[in-house]
């Protein structure tokens, strides 16, 4: 839940009781909504492109949304067939989503077989993100996976909606009806309340709910937009923390993926995660993708900022 922070998660503790469930047939199509952001537009000058943004309680701009766009924009200036396999990205300021993003790509190395690419993302001429990006021509090596954990088939786990979809608060809406992903936490969610026992892991399975085009530049940039949601929750799980927590402040700080193979985000990806350390105010979040086959597809990492206030 990059660049929300307190404000964007307003307690629900109020409306846990409220049963009346919004109507989703009342709400975009968030499949087509999040493809509609994603379909960044060519600017006057080349390299150049414009996006605009989810709607988002707080009215910040979703931190998994910028870099995904960010990665979208940059795929779009590289010789054909070259993929993201990597990038590293810094968040700056929050966005507003009420401004368009205007995206920069800067060319900085086109190889035999790679090609490097940096993306700036600003609005009023404010920078909100800046990232690196690799990509990579298909290429055969050495081949090799670590294994899936042992977990629940996602059928078998509850979801957000099962979870929070009866509740009537826009913070909840916002995450189940207008969602474009279907997410299940194996051993319970941080939604309402924390963990039984504080633990840095954390598996969660997801999907987008609906069909997405066969494009894997598109793929690998959903695969950005989804985790950010969930990618700082170990931190928050081994500190006894939920998103209700009174006076909790998160923000993405910055963000590293590595894309190992071909992802389909339409299909249920199982989130491996831990939190290796917190300290100063920030924590750092990791995670290992697997598909549903138990193929290791991507590895990402996200430090953030953590706050709760002190007596």
């Amino acid at each position: 839940m990059a660049r929300g922070g307190a404000r964007a998660r307003e307690t629900l503790v109020r409306v846990t009781d409220a049963r009346t469930a919004p109507d989703p047939t009342s709400a975009p199509d968030p499949i087509a909504a999040l493809l509609a952001v994603l379909d960044v537009a060519p600017g006057t000058t080349p390299g150049t492109f414009t996006a605009t943004n989810l709607p988002k309680p707080g009215g910040r701009v979703f931190g998994g949304q910028v870099i995904a766009q960010a990665l979208v924009a940059a795929g779009r200036t590289v010789p054909g067939g070259r993929l993201p396999h990597s990038l590293h990205g810094y968040f700056l300021r929050a966005g507003d989503v009420a401004t368009p993003v205007d995206l920069a790509v800067e060319e900085l190395r086109d190889g035999r077989s790679f090609s490097a690419r940096r993306t700036h993302a600003a609005q009023d001429g404010e920078p909100i993100l800046s990232m690196i990006a690799s990509f990579q021509e298909e290429q055969d090596g050495v081949d090799h996976t670590e294994p899936a954990p042992d977990v629940p088939e996602p059928e078998d786990v509850e979801s957000a909606m099962d979870r929070m979809g009866h509740l009537d608060h826009p913070v909840a809406r916002f995450w189940t009806h207008q969602s474009a992903f279907d997410v299940r936490h194996v051993g319970g969610s941080l939604y309402l309340g924390p963990a039984p026992s504080p633990e840095g892991r954390q598996r969660v399975w997801m999907r987008a709910k609906g069909p997405l085009p066969a494009d894997q530049l598109l793929h690998r940039a959903v695969l950005a937009f989804a985790c950010d949601q969930i990618m700082l929750e170990p931190v928050l799980r081994r500190a006894g923390l939920s998103w209700l927590t009174p006076g909790l402040s998160v923000a993405s700080l910055d963000h590293a993926m590595w894309w190992h193979r071909d992802v389909r985000v339409d299909d249920w990806l199982l989130f491996d995660q831990s939190s290796p350390s917190a300290q100063g105010g920030r924590g750092l979040g990791a995670a290992r993708v697997f598909d549903r086959s138990g193929t290791l597809v991507a590895s990402i990492a996200q430090e953030g900022m953590v706050r709760i206030p002190t007596a």
